[in-house]
């Protein structure tokens, strides 16, 4: 791994070189198996091939060759872009976006077929099963295929983006995985509830993906797109199968899935096995070029998150348990902080922690109120390159007693408000600066460093 001191140590992320969008996590023969959009000759967004990390326990991760590589004069000769891996009858089986010379935002279909039970070697299909958008719905976006089971049947949804400015999700039957029909298209920018809690700007939506919780609600997540990325959605309620064969998602409540500034492209698995969702996100580089050239090395992936569903309809999100693995037996108490640690904070009334200072006084701090129902973050004093800028985040959580965890890893930051809300931000340590925890008012804290072997 890179010296960087700014590089996660403990999250998925190849040993150099590029990584985007998280891609079919799967558990297969006792482990979870992670892949993501990887270019394996430079720190920049081309030749994307799907890298490939496997972990025991979500925790500890072993790395792998990369699993799929562009055919010279195939469907995915520009690329192997995102997609899901399911089971087909007990053949891990890949299906992807395949982008070839010509494209013009429209992606292919394509399946690829494990060859080893490591998941290591893997065929692609010389055809894509399904050669581009359907026809008659002036489809201008088509890409990134999540296969699910619904109603005792197997579907898929593909993201898309219509030339009216409308985005949506279509679905597919996929009962045979390698004989795709059109089944309509499953929920679009007019329903209101996605409407209103998404507002107006996207044009596509990428990266659909459909999770069942433990009570049997329905969880849809989103990346919102207009040409770049708007940031991530959500959008609870249940598939319900049409008269006619098609599908339908009938919502309940929506709004954003991670409100931090450095979090897209979400990918879920569904753990059957532990009757859980998880969750995956893909965190950029909020630093200039410049500085990424230097690290060789751009991206990371999200610890897992498990989702569910509150009584309201809301989201709830909170770190994997198994993360607890990777926590120092000992805590740490007020004081110099390391470069990965896992802090719980909970407050009766209000007080902030302070987690960084800069050698001019400013300070990264996280502050609670519970009487106001209210969680700040402010990082301002680390300025991120993105436009979107570095100002101070405000999280709305039920007034009362509120406990928030903040995992840092390297410059990956995630909060957890109340199981109610979610930040992902990049925070790059400037020489001068100060990892230090301080803490101010009625709170209580428990941080603990991050070690290999917990």
């Amino acid at each position: 791994m890179s010296p960087d001191p700014d590089a996660p140590r403990f999250r998925v992320r190849p040993p150099a070189h590029w990584i985007n969008d998280p891609n079919g996590p799967f558990r297969w023969r006792g482990r979870y198996h992670l892949f993501y959009q990887h270019n394996p000759q430079a720190s920049v967004h081309t030749n994307v091939h799907w890298g490939h990390a496997s972990s025991p326990d979500l925790a500890h991760w072993e790395h792998h060759p990369v699993a799929l590589t562009p055919t010279p004069g195939g469907p995915d000769e520009a690329g192997c872009w995102s997609g899901c891996v399911v089971d087909d009858d007990g053949v891990p089986t890949a299906v992807y976006t395949g982008v070839d010379r010509t494209h013009a935002g429209l992606g292919s279909i394509c399946l690829a077929v494990a060859e080893d039970d490591d998941l290591v070697a893997w065929k692609p299909l010389p055809v894509p099963v399904v050669s581009g958008p359907p026809a008659g719905l002036d489809v201008t976006m088509f890409r990134d295929p999540f296969v699910f089971r619904s109603g005792g049947r197997r579907w898929a949804l593909v993201g898309a983006g219509h030339a009216d400015g409308t985005p949506s999700v279509l679905v597919y039957d996929c009962e045979d995985l390698r004989d795709w029909r059109f089944a309509g298209v499953l929920l679009d920018g007019r329903d209101p509830v996605a409407a209103q809690a998404f507002g107006p700007g996207a044009t596509g939506w990428e990266c659909p993906q459909l999770a069942r919780t433990p009570g049997g609600e329905w969880v849809l997540a989103l990346a919102l797109w207009d040409g770049d990325p708007l940031g991530t959605a959500y959008v609870t309620g249940r598939p319900v199968q049409l008269p006619g064969g098609g599908l339908t998602f009938v919502t309940r409540h929506a709004g954003r899935l991670d409100h931090g500034r450095d979090f897209y492209a979400p990918s879920v698995l569904q753990d059957t096995e532990r009757d859980r969702a998880l969750l995956w996100g893909w965190s950029w580089e909020a630093r200039p070029q410049e500085e990424v050239d230097r690290a060789g090395w751009a991206g990371v992936l999200t610890a897992p998150r498990v989702l569910d569903v509150h009584e309201d309809g809301s989201l709830r999100a909170t770190p994997a348990p198994e993360l607890e693995l990777l926590r120092s037996a000992s805590p740490l108490g007020p004081g110099p902080l390391p470069e990965a640690y896992d802090l719980t904070v909970t407050a009766r009334s209000s007080g902030t922690v302070s987690l960084l200072r800069s050698s001019s006084g400013a300070e990264l701090t996280v502050r609670l109120d519970p009487a106001a129902g209210t969680v700040t973050l402010d990082r301002s004093g680390w300025p991120r390159s993105r436009p979107d800028g570095s100002g101070p985040l405000s999280l709305r959580v039920p007034e009362g007693p509120l406990t928030v965890r903040v995992l840092v890893d390297g410059s990956l930051l995630e909060l957890f408000a109340g199981e109610r809300a979610m930040v992902t931000e990049r925070v790059y340590r400037q020489p001068g600066d100060t990892a230090e925890l301080s803490v101010s008012g009625d709170v209580e804290v428990d941080c603990r460093a991050l070690v290999p072997e917990g």
